[in-house]
């Protein structure tokens, strides 16, 4: 049975004070409401991470993720912070790979590689992402583009560390502007990765990993789009801000 998942990624959004009323609510309304088998990540900014991990505390099946890490081990690298840094502070998890990040700071298929080989080396689970912009969508290659992403990050791995990640898929054209890929639409992209890792790592492997939807998944829709066979849970960013739609997310299994 694959890992069912809802990662919340905060992006670069709320204060102190902020981050702990919503991490406070989020692990009241879990103990109090959800009596579902999944993994829940909550991925702040990184000077929320240890007051974030104080509040989780021993809460059943919440974890806590950071938004990237650095691909180097230490150094002089002013600004950046490691994957060794962020295990030490209690991480389980780390997102790689965002389309802001690949967009707005040029990371490249290469550089993921080595952050990807960071996160595993420190026990960290990477959330890969991968996606295609509306443009790629619109000229209907984009199952082609996206394979292309894991195979030249990821396709380096052993069974047996590939078997360590989870897989986001988010249609970048879906992230932030209202609207999303029909649940179809996801179905089919997810069985298409599923099927590409099995090409490369055999159907054991592939059907053992958790494929995450990440484009404006919300109350609204998450109940369609996790009910699909090959989506495993959401990497949440918007809904992830607020208490109550996060919560109600994870309850759409």
């Amino acid at each position: 049975m694959r890992k069912k998942i809802v990662a919340g990624n905060w992006k670069m959004n709320l204060n102190f004070e902020e981050g702990q009323k919503l991490t406070s609510e989020i692990v009241n309304m879990l103990k109090d409401e959800n009596d579902k088998d999944v993994t829940v990540v909550l991925n702040p900014p990184f000077v929320h991470l240890y007051p974030v991990k104080k509040l989780i505390g021993s809460t059943p099946n919440l974890f806590l993720g950071a938004q990237n890490c650095s691909d180097k081990t230490s150094g002089a690298y002013t600004g950046e912070v490691s994957a060794t840094i962020l295990a030490s502070f209690g991480a389980s998890y780390v997102i790689l790979g965002h389309s802001e990040r690949r967009e707005y700071f040029k990371e490249s298929n290469e550089m993921l590689t080595a952050k990807t080989k960071q996160a595993l080396e420190n026990g960290l689970t990477p959330i890969f992402c991968c996606g295609e912009p509306l443009e790629i969508r619109e000229a209907g290659t984009q199952e082609e583009y996206v394979k292309n992403q894991l195979t030249e990050s990821l396709f380096g791995f052993s069974a047996d560390e590939i078997s360590k990640i989870v897989i986001a898929y988010e249609p970048i054209w879906a992230i932030g502007t209202g609207k999303t890929a029909s649940s179809d639409q996801a179905q089919e992209m997810h069985a298409a990765l599923r099927a590409h890792f099995a090409s490369k790592y055999g159907a054991g492997i592939a059907d053992g990993l958790s494929i995450l939807y990440g484009g404006s998944c919300n109350p609204g829709n998450a109940k369609d789009i996790f009910s699909k066979a090959d989506v495993d849970g959401g990497l949440i960013g918007g809904a992830s801000l607020k208490s109550r739609d996060f919560v109600d997310i994870i309850k759409s299994f």
